[in-house]
C-alpha cells in the first residue's frame, strides 16, 4: 500500500520532468520498471542511485543505470565500468544506448542494450512506415523552405531507403525520429565499405524544451567495437568541457564490411569558452583520430597534458616506440618501453619533446617545409637546450635521439587527413646501433597505431615477404617481443633477401607487435584485423602517388618505391583481400599484385604446399649426401616442429608418406598444443587425418600410438616440458623444424641438442622455418658435432618463389584469365620451383664436399653469389640501350611458367613496371649463371667487370647453344656424340669466353 501511495506520487513528477523523446523512445514495460524503482528507491529514503538488470524475449541483456541530478562526465563515468566490454571473456556487443536527463536536473537515466539484435524478419515498409512518408514529403520539395532537415537524395529514394531499413534493427527503425534517421543514413554512407569516421555538429533547435546552447553530435564510425566508440567519443566531450545530455547508439550491419556505429548526442558546454567554431572544428578532428589512436597516445594528449594535441601526442609515442629496440639494446633496463616513455613524458621535459615534435611538423609542413639549413639550425639549437636543462643522462640521451629520428626521416603521412596511423619512411641508418656490423636495409617503414607498432625491412628498392601478425600474451612478454622487434624483423627481412635469390625481386619482412593483452578472443581478433588494416594502409600512404599524397607528404626520398606483400602468421584470407581492395582504392599501380596467395586469383601456399615441396627435396638430397641414405629404397626417420594443421608441416607429412611410403618413421611432431612421440614411427594414416582436418598434434588418437608411443597436451606441466623438449630429446636420422618461434634453438642452449657424449640427436636438419636455429647456434652444431644444416634461405624458398609468379600473374593476365588457366599454372610453378630447389641443392652439397666449411656457409654464399651478380646486373642494365635489353628479354620469358608465359608476355612492357623487367632479367641470369658455374666462377670476377662477364656468358651460351644443335646432326657414334655434349654443357661457355 505505501509502495502504491508513492508510485502514484511518483508518476505525474516523472511525467512531467522526463523529456518527451523519452516516452516515445523507450518501450512501456521499461517505463514502469523505471518507476517502481524510483518509487522504491524514495520509499527508502534514498538517493536516486541504482543498477537494474533485465533480460529480453530475445535474449539480449539491458542495464539500466538510475543516478541522481545530472553531471558533466556522467555517460563517461558509466561507460568505462560497464562489464562485458573488449577485455572481459565473457564479451558481449554494446547494440543500443540510450541516455535521458530529467528537464529539472534530478536524474539522469540511462539503458545499455548487450546482444544483437535480428535483422531482416520485419516487414520494414510498415515499420518503417513513418520514416518512408517523411523521405517521400522530402524529396517532393515539401520541406525545401526549412534548412533543419537534411537536402533531397538518392539515397532517400523509396526503393533504396528500403533497403537500407533491411539492414537496421527493428528498435532502432521505430524509435527514431525520421528526421535524424536520414541524416544518420547520410553519415553512414559516408563510412560504409571503409574504416573511416564521419562527424557532424549542427544547433539543436527542433525539440521540446531545448535551450540555447545545445548542440546535437552525430557519429557514424565504421567497424569500432561500439563501446570503444562510446567510451571514446564520450571522453573528448567531457575533455572539450561539455556535458551530455541525452546519447543514443545503433549498430547497423555494413554487409560484408561489418558494421557501422552510429552515435547521436545532446551536448551543452560547462564553459562559455567552449562554445566556438574552434572549438568544435577540434573536437571533430579529434573525435575522427580517436578511433586510431593508441591507448598510450590518449592518455597522454586527453588527461596528463591536454595542451599537446593530438599530432604531437602522437609523434612523442611513436618516437619512444621506436627507440625502444635500438636504445634497450644499450641498456635493457634504463631504456625499457616504459622507462623511454617515462622519460620523455616527465613534467620537467616534455616541453622539450613537444618542440621535437613541432620540429617534425615543419619539417614535413606540405605548405611550407623545414629546409635542411633551417633543420640543422633549429636541431641544434634543441640540442644546446637540452644540454643545459636536462640534467638525467638517459632523458637527455632519449631526446637526442628524437632530433636524430626527425633527421632520418625521409616522408612521413602526419598530415594526411584521413589517415589510420602515423607512418614514417625512413633512412636505415636511424636503426643502426653503435658497433653494429651488419648489411644495411635499403629501407625501413615504421607504423604506430592503436595498440600497434610495426616495422617493413627491405633489402632492395623492389621487394617482396610476408607480413606477420605477433600477438603476446601478457605484459612481460609484450614487452620483451618490443625489445627485438626490429631485429626479428630485420632478420626474417636478410632471410628473405638470401632466398629470394631466383626472383626479381629482393627480401623483405613486416612485423606487426599487436597488444591484445588480457583481451576476450573476439576483441584480440577484432584489434588484430584493425591492426592490419591500419599498417596496410600507412604502407600505401607512404607509397602511392595520389592526388591526396602529393598535396599532403613531403617527399624527401624523391623515388618512388615499389613493394610486395604476402601473408605470413596471423594473416587471414579475409586480411588478404581487404588490402587486395584496398590497394586498388588507394591508386596503387598493380593493386592485385600488392598482396599474394589471394582465396581465388593466388597460389595459396598451404593449398598447394609450396614451401614444402622446396623443403622436401633439399631433405631428399641432404639425406643422400650426408647419410647415405636413399629415402626411396631405404628407412629412415624425421622429427618435425609445426603441427598437422600447419602450412609447412603438415605438407611436409603429406610429401613424405606420398613419396617414401613406409620408408619413413615419423618419430615425433610437436606444436603449440604439445605433441606425439612413437619411437616406431606415428601412424601414417592417422597424421594425414589431422592434417586433412586442420586439427593439431594434440589430437593425435592414442589408440594408434605402439608400445611406447605418448601424446603429451599442454595443459599439464609435464606435457609443456615434453613439448618444449622434444625437438633436442628424441633421435632421429633428420629434424625438420617446419613451425616455432625464431632463435628457439639459440647459443646459448644449442648443448640441449646434444646427448651426454657429444653426439647430435639428429645429424641432419633442414630448416623449413624461418630462424628456428640462430646463426651462432649452426656454427655451434657444426663445430662441436659435426651437424649438417640445410639453411632456411635455401630449404623453404619455395614460397617466395611461388608468390613471386603469382605476383607476375598478377601483372600480366587478367582475373578471369589466371582463373581459367589456375591449374596448369599452379602445375608450372610447382615444377619450376622445385628443379630450381634441386638445382641449388646439387650445387650446395657439391661446394660444400669439395671446398669444405659449415653448409649454412655455403648456403650464404651461394645466395650472396647470386645476389652480387644481380645488383652489378641491374646497375649495367641502366646503361645499356632498349635494343640491347630487348635482346635479354627472353631471359625472363624462360623463368615464367609456360602457360603465363604464352598467354601474356606480348604485353608484358605495359603490364610490368620496368624496373621490374630489369630486376627480371639481371637475377634470371646471376642464378643461371651461378647455378651452372659455381660461386668460385662468381668470386674470381673483379665486381667491376661482374656484368660485363655476365652479358658476355650470355653470348657465349647462346653460340654453345647454336653449336650443341648442329652437332646433334653430325653423323659420329652416339656415345662420343654424347660426351662432347655434356662437355659443352658443363663449362663450354665458360672455355669461350677463356675464364677457368
Amino acid at each position: 500500500q505505501q509502495q502504491s501511495c508513492t508510485i502514484e506520487s511518483v508518476v505525474p513528477w516523472f511525467l512531467d520532468t522526463m523529456p518527451g523523446c523519452y516516452f516515445r523512445q523507450v518501450p512501456e514495460t521499461f517505463r514502469m520498471d523505471h518507476i517502481k524503482a524510483i518509487s522504491a528507491i524514495k520509499d527508502a529514503n534514498m538517493d536516486l542511485h541504482m543498477n537494474l538488470q533485465t533480460e529480453l524475449p530475445d535474449g539480449r541483456k539491458v542495464l539500466t543505470f538510475l543516478r541522481p541530478g545530472t553531471q558533466p562526465g556522467r555517460l563517461l563515468e558509466l561507460v568505462e565500468h560497464l562489464p562485458w566490454n573488449q577485455n572481459s571473456k565473457e564479451y558481449l556487443p554494446l547494440s543500443r544506448v540510450q541516455v535521458f536527463g530529467a528537464q529539472d536536473g534530478s536524474l539522469s537515466l540511462s539503458v545499455f542494450v548487450y546482444g544483437e539484435e535480428k535483422t531482416g524478419d520485419i516487414d520494414v515498409k510498415i515499420t518503417g512506415a513513418r520514416i518512408l512518408e517523411y523521405a517521400k514529403a522530402l524529396q517532393s520539395g515539401e520541406y525545401s523552405d526549412d534548412e533543419r532537415n537534411p537536402e533531397p537524395s538518392e539515397l532517400f529514394e523509396r526503393d533504396k531507403l528500403i533497403d537500407y531499413l533491411k539492414q537496421c534493427s527493428e528498435t532502432y527503425i521505430t524509435r527514431s525520429d525520421p528526421r535524424r534517421f536520414l541524416k544518420q543514413r547520410l553519415l553512414f554512407e559516408g563510412v560504409s565499405g571503409s574504416e573511416g569516421m564521419a562527424v557532424s555538429v549542427e544547433e539543436s533547435i527542433m525539440d521540446e524544451h531545448d535551450a540555447e546552447g545545445r548542440y546535437w553530435v552525430d557519429i557514424a564510425v565504421a567497424n569500432s567495437l561500439p563501446q570503444v566508440a562510446l567510451q571514446n567519443s564520450a571522453r573528448l566531450l567531457f575533455l572539450h568541457k561539455f556535458d551530455v545530455i541525452r546519447a543514443h547508439l545503433d549498430v547497423v550491419s555494413d554487409g560484408e564490411n561489418g558494421n557501422v556505429t552510429l552515435l547521436r548526442m545532446l551536448v551543452s558546454p560547462t564553459d562559455s569558452d567552449a562554445e566556438n567554431e574552434e572549438t568544435f572544428r577540434l573536437l571533430k578532428r579529434e573525435i575522427k583520430r580517436s578511433k586510431w589512436l593508441d591507448p598510450t597516445t590518449m592518455d597522454l594528449v586527453f588527461y596528463r597534458y591536454p595542451w599537446l594535441r593530438v599530432q604531437r601526442g602522437e609523434i612523442i609515442t611513436a618516437f619512444c616506440s621506436l627507440m625502444h629496440p635500438v636504445m634497450g639494446k644499450e641498456n635493457p633496463l634504463a631504456y625499457s618501453k616504459a622507462n623511454i616513455l617515462e622519460a620523455v613524458t616527465k613534467e620537467r621535459y616534455i616541453g622539450h619533446a613537444a618542440s621535437i615534435a613541432d620540429l617534425f611538423l615543419d619539417r614535413f609542413n606540405p605548405t611550407r617545409p623545414l629546409s635542411d639549413k633551417d633543420l640543422e639550425a633549429r636541431s641544434e639549437q634543441l640540442r644546446k637546450t637540452i644540454d643545459s636543462d636536462v640534467e638525467d643522462t638517459n632523458a637527455s640521451e632519449l631526446l637526442n635521439k628524437m632530433i636524430d629520428i626527425v633527421k632520418h626521416t625521409l616522408r612521413t603521412n602526419i598530415y594526411l587527413p584521413n589517415r589510420y596511423a602515423l607512418g614514417l619512411r625512413l633512412d636505415p641508418r636511424i636503426m643502426a646501433s653503435e658497433g653494429e656490423n651488419r648489411e644495411l636495409p635499403y629501407g625501413v617503414l615504421f607504423a604506430h597505431g592503436r595498440r600497434f607498432n610495426a616495422y617493413h625491412v627491405r633489402f632492395r628498392d623492389i621487394s617482396r615477404g610476408g607480413m606477420r601478425l605477433v600477438t603476446p600474451h601478457s605484459s612481460e612478454q609484450l614487452a620483451l617481443e618490443s625489445a627485438h622487434q626490429y631485429d626479428e624483423c630485420y632478420g626474417l627481412a636478410f632471410a628473405q633477401q638470401l632466398k629470394n635469390k631466383d626472383i626479381p625481386e629482393g627480401g623483405s619482412k613486416a612485423v606487426n607487435l599487436i597488444d591484445a593483452v588480457d583481451m576476450s578472443d573476439v576483441a584480440k581478433n577484432f584489434v588484430m584485423r584493425k591492426s592490419v588494416k591500419a599498417f596496410t594502409d600507412t604502407i600505401l600512404d607512404l607509397v602511392v602517388e595520389t592526388e591526396d599524397t602529393r598535396e599532403n607528404v613531403v617527399d624527401l626520398l624523391g623515388k618512388k618505391e615499389v613493394l610486395y606483400l604476402g601473408p605470413d602468421e596471423q594473416v587471414t584470407p579475409e586480411d588478404i583481400n581487404w588490402i587486395v581492395k584496398r590497394a586498388a582504392y588507394r591508386g596503387y599501380d598493380t593493386p592485385n599484385a600488392f598482396m599474394s596467395s589471394k582465396p581465388r586469383g593466388g597460389i595459396n601456399h598451404k593449398e598447394f604446399g609450396v614451401t614444402s615441396e622446396g623443403v622436401n627435396v633439399y631433405l631428399d638430397v641432404a639425406l643422400r649426401h650426408t647419410l647415405g641414405i636413399d629415402p626411396t629404397k631405404d628407412p629412415f626417420t624425421i622429427k618435425m616442429t609445426g603441427g598437422p594443421d600447419g602450412d609447412v608441416a603438415g605438407n611436409e607429412l603429406k610429401i613424405l608418406i606420398r613419396e617414401y611410403g613406409e620408408n619413413v618413421k615419423i618419430v615425433g611432431i610437436a606444436d603449440h598444443s604439445g605433441c606425439a612421440e612413437d619411437p616406431n614411427g606415428l601412424d601414417h594414416d592417422e597424421l594425414l587425418a589431422l592434417v586433412n582436418t586442420s586439427k593439431t598434434i594434440s589430437h593425435f588418437d592414442k589408440s594408434k600410438l605402439g608400445e611406447d608411443g605418448v601424446v603429451h597436451r599442454i595443459d599439464a606441466e609435464e606435457g609443456v616440458k615434453a613439448r618444449n623438449s622434444m625437438h633436442n630429446r628424441l633421435k632421429a636420422d633428420a629434424f625438420v623444424p617446419a613451425g616455432g618461434r625464431p632463435n628457439t634453438i639459440d647459443a646459448h642452449n644449442y648443448k640441449h641438442f646434444l646427448a651426454e657424449d657429444g653426439s647430435p640427436s639428429s645429424p641432419l636438419i633442414v630448416e623449413g622455418a624461418n630462424l628456428f636455429v640462430t646463426a651462432e647456434a649452426r656454427q655451434a652444431l657444426f663445430d662441436d658435432a659435426g651437424v649438417v644444416i640445410v639453411k632456411d634461405s635455401s630449404a623453404n624458398k619455395g614460397g617466395v618463389i611461388t608468390s613471386s609468379y603469382e605476383i607476375c600473374a598478377a601483372m600480366m593476365l587478367t582475373d578471369k584469365e589466371f582463373f581459367e588457366n589456375k591449374e596448369a599454372i599452379v602445375e608450372e610453378v610447382l615444377a619450376k620451383l622445385r628443379n630450381l630447389a634441386k638445382m641449388e641443392a646439387t650445387l650446395l652439397f657439391r661446394e660444400f664436399e669439395n671446398y669444405g666449411g659449415s653448409l649454412p656457409h655455403v648456403s650464404q654464399v651461394i645466395s650472396n653469389a647470386i645476389n652480387t651478380a644481380t645488383d652489378a646486373l641491374t646497375v649495367a642494365l641502366e646503361s645499356l640501350s632498349k635494343e640491347d635489353r630487348e635482346v635479354l628479354l627472353p631471359l625472363f620469358r624462360s623463368h615464367l611458367p609456360p602457360t603465363l608465359a604464352n598467354m601474356a608476355f606480348d604485353r608484358v612492357h605495359d603490364k610490368v613496371p620496368e624496373q621490374y623487367i630489369k630486376n627480371a632479367v639481371a637475377s634470371c641470369l646471376a642464378s643461371k649463371m651461378v647455378y651452372k658455374e659455381g660461386t668460385k666462377f662468381i668470386e674470381a670476377q673483379p665486381k667491376e667487370n661482374l656484368a660485363k662477364v655476365a652479358l658476355k656468358y650470355i653470348e657465349k651460351e647462346k653460340e654453345i647453344c647454336a653449336l650443341k644443335e648442329a652437332l646433334s646432326n653430325v653423323d659420329m657414334p652416339e656415345s662420343e656424340k654424347n660426351m662432347i655434349l655434356e662437355l659443352l654443357e658443363a663449362g663450354g661457355a665458360r672455355t669461350a669466353m677463356n675464364l677457368f
